[in-house]
């Protein structure tokens, strides 16, 4: 009888241990995942000549360089959303939407995107200098800089360069806010690059 109560006791005690364990266990938060995949319409467009155009992967500051969604709340300090962030890095997602949008110019009879190993008339090399949500104002801004630099092939020279920024206001104080603003500045800022891009490459 002795045994059964403490075989009983035992078992009630390893029920109550785990139920704790069970109770103690971290909550695991599911990450939520953004996208940029704005492309602008009604671009500066010309007849198409029989020029190419390899897009490279742009380059990125470090800092920006991964899927953590960068915000700033004060000046000179960098923080990272923790259940909000890009479903790819911000190279990852912006060198098709570069592709895309000169594409659409008409201008080039072929753009590529990198790797490609054919020869090319022109080519696109970006840095992404700046992609992140700034609290430190009101309202809070979105704020996207890129540097392009456009070179040709023959030469390997560089023929043209330009440093594009947009702030872009965010209707809310949220992340997900923060990614509708991207998407806008997004789309500004590449139809800037078009019209600098269909300029100068002749």
């Amino acid at each position: 009888m002795k045994y059964s109560m403490g075989r009983g006791a035992l078992i009630a005690l390893c029920v109550v241990l785990l139920s704790g364990c069970a109770l103690l266990s971290p909550v695991k938060i599911e990450t939520k995942k953004y996208v940029l995949n704005s492309i602008p319409l009604n671009l500066p467009s010309e007849q198409t000549d029989s020029a190419t155009l390899l897009v490279l992967p742009p380059e990125t500051e470090p800092i920006y360089a991964k899927t953590q969604m960068a915000y700033s709340t004060k000046a000179y300090e960098i923080a990272y959303f923790s259940q909000n962030e890009w479903g790819a890095t911000p190279s990852q997602m912006i060198q098709p939407l570069i592709v895309e949008t000169l594409r659409h110019t008409h201008h080039f009879s072929e753009v590529l995107p990198s790797p490609h190993f054919g020869r090319h008339t022109f080519a696109l090399r970006t840095e992404i200098l700046e992609l992140k949500q700034d609290f430190t104002s009101g309202p809070a801004m979105l704020q996207l800089a890129m540097r392009f630099y456009l070179s040709r092939e023959a030469t390997n020279q560089v023929i043209a360069t330009k440093e594009l920024s947009v702030r872009e206001p965010m209707r809310e104080r949220t992340p997900y806010a923060g990614v509708v603003a991207a998407n806008e500045a997004m789309g500004k800022l590449l139809r800037e690059l078009a019209k600098f891009v269909v300029e100068k490459a002749h």
